[in-house]
């Protein structure tokens, strides 16, 4: 099996070459420093699994990650990382990754995990899921009491009209303060604050 290995520590790029290359069946067939080189190796040669860091310079491994996915879909990426914050897991995965893991992780599970990516698992890191799963409740703690009661309502189920009667309220009201909502979360549309309000409510 072909790797990749993209971060621009070079210590980290060789050690993790160094390791790997003494597990059977993967090979370190290419180092990047940053996301464009590694789309350079994907045109020269394209790997069987891309290691890829997320914060490089000229060119992230979020950014790249999505431009090989465009271009190489069967190209399978591991972010191996240090950042395990919420923004930076689901945009990875939106790119297009396969996986998570952080930079902690042994040597011999990153080499199974590697091997298990390539056979068509989605692999995460136990505490990346954590972090997907129990998301930070400090955006909802944001809002007033009012937009609170209105965001919760909404969540279950009832309309404009419903929340204005419960609450006192005229529906004009009730709209412009779900607008206000919606932005301070930076969330689409009621279906969505739903999701997201629910999300937050189960840890």
């Amino acid at each position: 099996m072909k790797i990749l290995i993209v971060d621009d520590d070079e210590l980290v790029c060789q050690s993790l070459q160094l390791l790997l290359d003494k597990e059977e069946d993967l090979e370190v067939t290419n180092l990047a420093t940053n996301g464009q080189e590694a789309i350079e190796c994907c045109l020269k040669e394209q790997p069987d699994v891309i290691l890829m860091d997320i914060q490089m310079p000229l060119m992230g491994g979020i950014e790249s990650t999505r431009k090989i996915k465009e271009q190489w879909p069967s190209v399978q990426i591991m972010m191996l990382t240090t950042f395990q914050d919420e923004k930076n897991i689901r945009l990875a995965l939106k790119a297009g990754a396969e996986g998570y893991l952080i930079k902690s992780a042994s040597i011999e599970s990153m080499a199974d995990q590697i091997k298990a990516l390539k056979a068509g698992s989605t692999i995460l890191d136990a505490d990346v899921l954590k972090t997907i799963m129990e998301p930070d409740k400090k955006a909802l703690e944001g809002l007033t009491a009012r937009e609170s009661d209105i965001a919760e309502l909404v969540a279950q189920g009832l309309s404009n009209k419903e929340i204005a009667q419960q609450l006192f309220l005229s529906v004009g009201t009730v709209r412009n303060m779900l607008s206000v909502i919606l932005d301070k979360l930076e969330i689409r549309d009621r279906t969505q604050l739903a999701i997201y309000y629910w999300q937050r409510e189960q840890e």
